[in-house]
């Protein structure tokens, strides 16, 4: 985090410009140095599934810091005091999981907002997000630079996309294959036609609305179809699946 109010994925993602990511999930800082010097655009810091908690996070942050991959925080759930203390550490931007309705949308923009626009709680002087008051504007300038991407993943949240999409303050959709194909009818098959059609057409809506949409894939031929479906946040994989496939791929050649 530079001492720049700007968030440079939030202009990207206004802009509905292609940036790529990788998901992180191995709650390490060498390892999330390992994956920002590589030169991902984004690298997602995973909350929900990955065993990662506040202080893991803020170590990543600063692991990142340095370089000029851009720093995704996925939150385990739209909690507002744990999204206060995200914002509180450096985070610029957030992607919260299982987002069904705009109420809820509505509720993660405000917890993302200080009064009277939100309700995030004030504390910016311990704050590492206003490097302990260095930033003066901190306070005036934190609601612009937040960038909130809400996860669209059951039946009920397509059902309300246009809604969620339409709330104001929200900047970005993220699909989740995984759990939409479960609520589908379809566990254990997010490539299935049913759900690739699915997330497609709906990306197709949140882009014509104006916001950007997103997902994860590390299949490439299914990566290049999303992104000519309207994606604009694309990861390309998972730490920690890259590293398991690059392991066992080499002790097979051996014991071959």
């Amino acid at each position: 985090m530079s001492a720049s109010s700007s968030n440079p994925f939030k202009a990207a993602m206004a802009a509905q410009e292609l940036r790529y990511g990788l998901w992180l999930g191995m709650a390490s800082p060498y390892t999330t140095e390992i994956a920002a010097g590589a030169g991902f655009d984004w690298l997602l810091i995973d909350n929900e599934h990955a065993p990662n908690d506040l202080r893991a996070t803020l170590a990543q942050l600063q692991a990142i810091a340095a370089y000029g991959s851009h720093p995704v925080v996925r939150v385990p759930v739209g909690d507002v005091a744990l999204i206060k203390q995200m914002l509180d550490i450096g985070a610029q931007t957030l992607l919260v999981p299982m987002v069904d309705t705009p109420e809820q949308a509505a509720q993660m923009v405000a917890a993302t907002r200080y009064p009277p626009q939100g309700i995030r709680g004030v504390g910016g002087g311990i704050a590492r997000a206003s490097r302990w008051n260095r930033r003066p504007r901190y306070l005036h300038e934190a609601n612009d630079e937040v960038c909130l991407l809400v996860q669209v993943e059951s039946t009920t949240a397509i059902e309300n996309l246009d809604a969620i999409t339409a709330t104001d303050g929200v900047d970005g959709v993220f699909f989740g294959p995984a759990d939409l194909s479960a609520s589908m009818g379809l566990l254990g098959q997010p490539a299935h036609p049913r759900v690739r059609a699915l997330i497609g057409e709906s990306m197709r809506r949140v882009r014509a609305a104006g916001k950007a949409p997103g997902i994860i894939c590390a299949d490439s031929e299914l990566a290049k179809h999303y992104i000519d479906c309207g994606a604009c946040f694309v990861a390309l994989g998972v730490d920690a699946t890259i590293l398991a496939g690059a392991l066992d791929s080499l002790i097979a050649r051996w014991k071959a």
